[in-house]
């Protein structure tokens, strides 16, 4: 087999993984629903109770603040559904028939990735929709809200190794559990909410690097919406490190995953 035909089934496996993935949200689609309308909530809610406490940089509306953070949380929250669909596929045999049929090794774990970009977009158009209808717009053109999207998006890809790894390495469905717990404190452990110089000095330092609010600072910056001024070295660089980041995570994360599933019956 040519180099060139086991590329092409490579891409064709992983085509017919996605479908398989898509083909399982039709059948339930309140439960996607809900993962789309989720992250809405939590912006109503916080912008609601707490927005009216909050001074915004500049002034201005508390929602024109929060929503450029809110859809980089977006787009962190799709890593629990990533981790659960993977590690149930695990528990139920499913992955191990997969590893059994004469298919690219990468395939399984590309299926899923593509299939939960494909989701994320669509959760993000909804999360945008909102945001609109709450008074949020961008103001420096579409070619840098274009640039912002992108690294949103890029965000995504790299958290969805995260999550595959994560997913893969869990015992089971209940081990997730364990694992989610972890994903609410680094959510909201940056910028998304709240000015990082509010918090004590160490746990401020730690949210401004946290790759979150990397990514929220330079969607901000991008839409020209107003931001926290901080003048530490990781905010002044926020767009260029909203690249570096998810591209180091993609060079940690995705030879891993993939490490994992060809040898995930011998662990």
């Amino acid at each position: 087999m040519t180099a060139l035909s086991t590329v092409g089934w490579a891409f064709a496996d992983t085509w017919t993984i996605t479908r398989r993935d898509l083909n399982h949200w039709a059948l339930r689609p309140g439960t996607v629903a809900i993962g789309w309308i989720f992250p809405v909530m939590i912006a109503l809610m916080f912008g609601g109770l707490f927005g009216g406490a909050i001074e915004v940089p500049g002034g201005g509306g508390y929602f024109d603040f929060l929503m450029p953070g809110m859809f980089a949380m977006t787009v962190f929250f799709g890593l629990e559904n990533t981790m659960m669909a993977v590690t149930t596929d695990a528990a139920k045999g499913v992955t191990d028939r997969f590893r059994s049929m004469p298919m690219s090794s990468l395939a399984v774990v590309a299926g899923r990735c593509v299939a939960d970009m494909l989701n994320s977009v669509v959760g993000l158009a909804v999360m945008v929709g909102a945001g609109l209808a709450l008074g949020w717009r961008w103001h420096e053109g579409p070619g840098p809200a274009l640039a912002a999207f992108g690294l949103l998006l890029l965000l995504r890809f790299a958290l969805l190794w995260v999550g595959i790894l994560a997913g893969l390495a869990a015992g089971g469905p209940e081990s997730v559990t364990a694992v989610q717990i972890l994903v609410w404190p680094v959510g909201f452990l940056s910028n998304v909410f709240v000015d990082p110089a509010t918090m004590p000095f160490w746990l401020g330092a730690i949210a401004e690097w946290n790759p979150l609010s990397v990514t929220a600072a330079a969607v901000r910056d991008l839409f020209g919406t107003p931001g926290f001024e901080a003048g530490s070295w990781i905010t002044l660089n926020a767009i260029p490190m909203a690249v570096a980041w998810p591209l180091l995570l993609v060079a940690v994360f995705l030879p891993l995953s993939v490490r994992k599933y060809r040898h995930l019956s011998r662990t």
